[in-house]
This record gives C-alpha cells, structure tokens and sequence, in this order.
C-alpha cells in the first residue's frame, strides 16, 4: 500500500509503530483483564494501560505529522516541486485513497480506544483497588482496616471525594502530590490525620445517615476478659442512648443531639489532633442561646483563640476512624478470645497478650517472630506440662495473636492504635472526655456534664458466677472489674487504659 512520500521519514515510521505496539498491548491487556482474574495485580495493569500507555500512544501519534512536515520542509529545501509543500487531495491518485482510508481508520479506532480508555481510567481511578493497592506499602494499613470495617462495601471515593466536578479536581490535584511523596519518599510515618482538607460530613455521611432519621436506644454486650491468670470473663451490657427515649421524639436527648439541626456546637482543639479541645461553644439556633464552656485547667489565652482553627463538630468528630480503625491490644484480644481464636482456658493468656502487643516492633516480620516466640517461651517456662499435654492450644494462640497483629498492627508505617485514636467511647481515649471531663465551665458557673448515664445506663455487669443485673428502665452503678475503690470517678480512664491493661 503506497502512501504519500512525506510519510516515509524515521520519525513518522517511529510513531507509527509507538502507537500501533501501545494499541496492541492496551487492547491485549483488556482483552486478558475482562477474561481472567488478574487479583491486587489488575491496579499495576490498570496503571499501565489506562494511564501510562495511552500517553505513549498518542505521542506516537503526534509523531507521524511532525515527520512528515519535517519531511516536506526538506524535499521544498532539496528544490522538488513546491506542491509537496502544500495540502492537496488528488482524488485520481491511488496512494490519496490509501492516505484517506487510513486516517478515517485510525481517527475512528483512536476516538473509540479513548473513549473507552477515558471512561476505564475515570473508574479504575476511583476504584477501591486504585486507592488501597498500587501504593501498597503506604496504604497498606489502611486497606486492611477498610476491608474489616463496617463501610468495607463503601466506595473511597464516596467519603474522600464526593460528588461534584470541583471535589473531584481538586482530589486529584491532591493525588498528584501524594504520587510525588511515594515516589521521592517524602511522606510521614504514619500518615496524618485528621485530614483536614476532607469535604463536610454532611456532604458524605449524611447521604445515608442524615439526622433527619432519628434513632431510639439500642442494646450493647460487651465481652471482656481480665488480665489474670484465669483470663476471668466479665460481662457488660449497656443500653446505649443515641437519641431520644421514643424514636418520635427525634434529637432532643441523646448521643445523636450533637448533631441537632437546631443545635450548633463550635470547639477549639489545643492539638493538630483533635484529642483536646479546651474551648467548646454551645448556640441553640432556635432560641439565640450562646454559652462558652473552657476548660479550667487548660485555659485559652486570647492569642491562642484568634489563632488556632475554630471547627463545627459533625459527625468526624466523634466518628474519626469510620473506615481505618486500628483497635487497642486489649480490645481485639478480647474480641479473639470471645471469638474462640484465642483459647480463653489458656492460662494468662490476656495478660501475655498485653505486654507482648505492647512492644514496639521494627518490621512486619519481625514482629510475628517476637509474637510466636515470645507465646512458646513463656508456655514453655511457665506451663511445661500444659506445652507437652496441649500443644494445639499454644499453636491457636500464637494463631490467634498474629490475626490480631496482622490487622491492627503496621510497624513499617508506624500505623497503630496508638497512632490513630478514636473519639467514640472513652475507655482507651480521651473521646467523650475531651469536652465531658467536669472541667468545661462557662462564666455563670454552668459545667459540662461528666455523668454517664447521659449517654448509656448499665443494664447488667459482672462475671458468669456474679452477674448483677437491672430493668431495662434503671442503671446500674458501674462497677470496675479491679477493685480501685472510687479512683475511677475521679480518673480519666485512659490514665490506665490507653498502654494498661
């Protein structure tokens, strides 16, 4: 097939066989891609073939009329007739049909590939395997998390983009930075949070749970096992306030009442994290009401409140972690042990569980060698006999520890509870505390309440063989499994909880 002179030059040769390769290798890709399953390779495939050689292709093809202009450019230079120079279609001459039918060919199949390509490489790069596994090492924590969480059929994207082009924009103007930081190893370990350029929750959250839908109290039960050489159970259930007494009643009491639509509640934290917030400003907006609350102990000067970042809370301010939460030692050990992973009749085993998981560990690897030998040391000094009558027992703990290692803990990216606390509850966190520790007080002496039974009533608590229990429409005192006497009112309980057991 002959086709105009000019094309016959190195660089359109060249970029014809750069676009022709980069469509042969995209379309086999495709092909390979919807007939098998390529597993947590498909995101470097996807990279490849909607991003990186789509870009090759077209220069490719960019290529082919920048030869043949050079080419014409130099035959006019060489003295050959001046209307190489010019466009002209001679529809006599065979080798401008050729030149016609190609150019349609190829304009129609490079229209249709990027049509497709657009639409793959708009929806790879907001699928779930694009955000969690191409930069794996970094987000290797959070995928784990995201898969165990209750929002694991969730899209990224729902949450961390939203609707609208303008979010879109400028999440991936955000990507583009933090391809740099992978690239050139500029980012933090771990990983900041909060992230402070996420859209409103009420632009994310609530376009499933929107306040509007009011909630009623519910039920909670609480496995616990404590830290002595029995692994001795203890029971909780607590009926948890999240909003009115009677559904029709709505937001006027209850957890939920935070987020009111009459209701505005203003904060400022002391820290980039968010786990002190000294100054707490309470605006009914249907009456005009304002009350400021400060802490007594953790006073605000003035230049410290014209500076520091003034936030609504909404619901990430309590929901931190809905997605990537990495639970404390303690409590995934007891969700193991009431699970059967962990063989609760296994003596000490809650306490070893403590301080082993409450080491710091250099590496992945390394960390499971210290959890498996640390498990088979300590059986094998203690409890000899129980090593030679019941070895399957130490294997299913030492099974059981490193499921709870693998998923909550991320040495490499310095990824833990720790790291990443979360503001619902305040047993291992500052949570509820940050504004209902008692020390919140406005100028006419109003305080922040501090009383549990605000948000929950105990229901029934204590081991099997001391089970103290209520109706459902009364509260128990709390009763702390360890007798402290009265410390516990008078304490945080994260003064103990957060690195204790």
């Amino acid at each position: 097939m002959k086709l105009p002179r000019t094309y016959y030059n190195p660089l359109s040769l060249f970029g014809s066989i750069l676009a022709s390769v980069c469509a042969l290798i995209i379309l086999f890709f495709m092909i390979a891609m919807t007939l098998f399953d390529t597993g947590e390779s498909g995101s470097y495939v996807g990279i490849f073939i909607y991003i990186v050689l789509p870009v090759f292709l077209i220069i490719g093809l960019i290529l082919i009329p920048i030869g043949m202009s050079r080419r014409s450019k130099r035959i006019k230079r060489e003295g050959a007739e001046s209307k190489v120079a010019k466009i002209i279609l001679d529809l006599s001459d065979q080798r401008h049909w050729n030149a016609i039918g190609i150019f349609i060919l190829v304009t129609v199949l490079f229209l249709v590939l990027t049509g497709i390509g657009s639409y793959k490489a708009f929806h790879y790069t907001e699928s779930n395997e694009f955000c969690g596994t191409l930069c794996h090492s970094v987000m290797e924590p959070e995928w784990v998390a995201y898969q165990e969480s209750a929002h694991s059929k969730v899209t990224c994207v729902e949450c961390h983009v939203g609707e609208g082009a303008g979010w879109y924009v400028k999440s991936k103007l955000s990507g583009l930075y933090q391809v740099y930081s992978v690239t050139f190893n500029k980012y933090p370990t771990p990983i900041e949070t909060p992230l402070h350029s996420l859209r409103p929750a009420r632009e994310t959250c609530e376009e499933c749970h929107w306040p509007e839908k009011f909630y009623s109290h519910r039920l909670r039960n609480e496995k616990h096992f404590l830290a002595d050489s029995g692994n001795t159970e203890w029971n909780i259930q607590l009926k948890m306030k999240i909003g009115s007494d009677h559904i029709a009643q709505g937001l006027v009491e209850g957890i939920h009442w935070h987020v009111n639509p009459d209701v505005k509640i203003d904060y400022i934290a002391s820290s980039f994290k968010r786990e002190f917030l000294p100054w707490v400003r309470y605006v009914n907006s249907a009456t005009g009401d304002t009350v400021i609350y400060q802490d007594i102990y953790e006073t605000l000067e003035q230049d410290a409140l014209d500076t520091l970042e003034m936030r609504e809370m909404d619901c990430l301010d309590c929901h931190n972690r809905p997605s990537h939460q990495y639970l404390p030692p303690q409590e995934f050990t007891d969700e193991l042990m009431a699970a059967g992973r962990i063989p609760a009749e296994l003596p000490e085993v809650k306490s070893l569980a403590m301080q082993v998981f409450n080491n710091e560990f250099s590496d992945r690897d390394t960390g499971r060698i210290i959890i498996m030998e640390s498990i088979k040391e300590f059986y094998e000094t203690s409890y000899p006999e129980l090593v030679d009558e019941n070895p399957q027992l130490i294997d299913q703990a030492i099974d059981g520890f490193l499921a709870g290692y693998s998923k909550n803990i991320f040495p490499e990216m310095k990824a833990n509870w720790d790291a990443y606390p979360t503001h619902i509850g305040h047993s291992e966190y500052n949570g509820c505390f940050r504004c209902h520790n008692g020390n919140h007080e406005s100028e006419d002496g109003q305080v922040i309440s501090r009383d549990c039974n605000l948000c929950h009533t105990i229901l029934a608590q204590g081991t099997t063989d001391n089970y103290e229990t209520t109706t459902v429409d009364k509260s128990l005192e709390f009763r702390h499994p360890v007798d402290i006497e009265e410390a516990w009112k008078e304490m945080a309980c994260t003064d103990c909880h957060r690195y204790l057991y």
